[in-house]
């Protein structure tokens, strides 16, 4: 057998549903799916039982440990010469399997991932975070764009392979809650493995389903981003430093016009005005361009302006995290334990 799907779960039945109709509908079929239900309290066994007749597939339950642990656990039990890492929130096109193939024919690879992109069925929302995840103007586009990047491509969890052999010999994931696809990616680069971008075989990821859960996710990104610098120093590169940058930059803007209003109480109001309206300008002149940029990709105003939400949210919740990791862990000296102060699923 050439692949298998490890696919963890926690509590998401309808999207394993929805991922799995989409791997009935591969032109490709030599492969098998191993779902692991990591400790879910609603668990997807019977969407799985609806679709033993159309897919090699294995379903297995084990107690709550992150995904991480849960791939790890899957991976043991795979039978393919590859493991496909995908998440539980991704929908395949039919040709993403044959993508692959074409891939490791045309020149082979150790580990490799694709891009992802919005579903038209996807909502207003999750098409909004699908901009600001993938835009380069949000530094998303670093994550497996086919546009040029800023760093080099590491793969990320919702859409990684690696040769069995390889995961095997560098035992997987790491039990680090979130950050673990970056410290795996981190990994094979350092055993000299060949680690390549699939710009064709790219997904559908739905990510997080409003604004509060997509802050927690790249909150807990920033977090993610100084854990794996306390790890791996050399892993800290410029690109990573640029949300955390904004964060603070805006910061700065919206206090700098905060004292220009205040002063404009106490003074003369002409003589203050700048200090009042100045810092606005590069945060509107940013707001444009993210709106003008999305609105002509999902040609809708709507998403447009929800973008600049997204993007807002996604730079400054994961430069809160930075800041927040960087002061626990870098300047108070905790363990990586203590800067996660919540797990990532509850």
């Amino acid at each position: 057998m050439k692949y298998s799907i490890i696919v963890p779960v926690y509590n998401r039945p309808d999207e394993v549903d929805e991922l799995l109709a989409s791997l009935v509908g591969q032109t490709e079929k030599d492969f098998e799916v191993v779902i692991v239900e990591d400790g879910s309290s609603k668990p997807c066994k019977e969407v799985c039982d609806r679709y033993a007749d159309a897919l090699d597939l294995h379903y297995y339950m084990k107690p709550n440990g992150g995904p991480g642990q849960s791939r790890n656990y899957g991976v043991e039990r795979a039978k393919g010469d590859y493991v496909l890492i995908l998440d539980s929130d991704v929908v395949l096109p039919p040709g993403y399997i044959s993508s692959v193939s074409e891939e490791l024919q045309r020149e082979p690879a150790d580990a490799f991932g694709g891009p992802d992109c919005a579903h038209p069925s996807f909502t207003d929302t999750q098409k909004a975070i699908s901009y600001s995840m993938t835009s380069f103007f949000t530094t998303g586009g670093i994550r497996g764009s086919k546009k040029k990047k800023l760093d080099k491509f590491y793969p990320r969890s919702f859409n990684m392979g690696v040769r069995r052999d390889v995961y095997n010999k560098l035992g997987g994931f790491s039990k680090m809650r979130f950050g673990e696809d970056i410290d795996f990616s981190i990994r094979i680069f350092k055993a000299g493995c060949r680690c390549r971008l699939f710009p064709e075989s790219w997904v559908w990821h739905k990510r997080r389903t409003d604004f509060r859960k997509f802050f927690r996710q790249v909150y807990n990104s920033g977090i993610a981003r100084i854990n794996l610098y306390k790890k791996y120093p050399e892993s800290l590169k410029l690109v990573h430093l640029l949300p955390m940058v904004f964060t603070v930059g805006v910061i700065l803007l919206v206090l700098t016009s905060a004292v220009g209003r205040l002063l404009m109480h106490y003074d003369d109001i002409d003589r203050w005005y700048w200090l009042c309206a100045a810092p606005w300008l590069p945060i509107l002149a940013y707001c444009v361009l993210i709106f003008i940029d999305a609105t002509k990709q999902y040609r809708s105003a709507k998403i447009g302006g929800m973008s600049i939400a997204a993007a807002f949210v996604q730079l400054m919740g994961y430069g809160c995290g930075f800041l927040s990791a960087w002061w626990k862990r870098c300047v108070l000296g905790k363990d990586e334990f203590q800067a996660f102060e919540k797990t990532f699923y509850k």
